[in-house]
């Protein structure tokens, strides 16, 4: 059975230096461009920006609020950042791409993992739809920080 993989893009207007910084700022950047409606409490562990960052938060998804920790890694810095959760291997990467004169970005937020068994052919129909409404309301967060402009939080 093939990995469960979903992503989704969005068009960003800020550069891409702008936008990199605060996906890969876990202290103060990460956390303002997580919806509260499916992330809370998301802690630095060790480091705080890019690559060695090691993080702890929770996810509520399907009504499971569930514990995540991941290593963040820069396969290529300022393009490229991989969050990688433990124990399973599961992925998370945030890919920014310059566009018009580096004016604007192209911010892709992928996931993928395995998960096989019955479990697996649930998930497989479920999750994409799920994180396909996690990322769109990440990148609309993303869009307003990048903005300068305090983005207000669904409850």
């Amino acid at each position: 059975m093939p990995d469960i993989c979903v992503k989704s893009s969005a068009v960003i207007p800020a550069s891409p230096s702008i936008v990199y910084a605060l996906i890969a700022d876990y202290l103060r950047g990460h956390p303002r461009i997580l919806p509260r409606k499916y992330f809370e409490d998301l802690k630095v562990e060790e480091g705080g920006v890019g690559s060695g960052t090691r993080i702890s938060f929770f996810m509520r998804s399907f009504g499971v609020r569930r514990l995540f920790r991941a290593r963040i890694t820069e396969p290529e810095p300022g393009r490229r950042l991989v969050e990688t959760y433990d124990p399973t291997g599961m992925t998370t990467t945030f890919t920014v791409d310059g566009q018009g004169g580096g004016q604007t970005s192209l911010v892709t937020i992928a996931t993928r993992y395995a998960k096989r068994g019955p479990l697996g052919w649930v998930e497989r129909w479920l999750a994409p739809r799920y994180l396909r409404k996690v990322f769109a309301a990440e990148l609309e967060l993303l869009r307003w920080q990048a903005r300068g402009t305090p983005a207000s939080q669904p409850g």
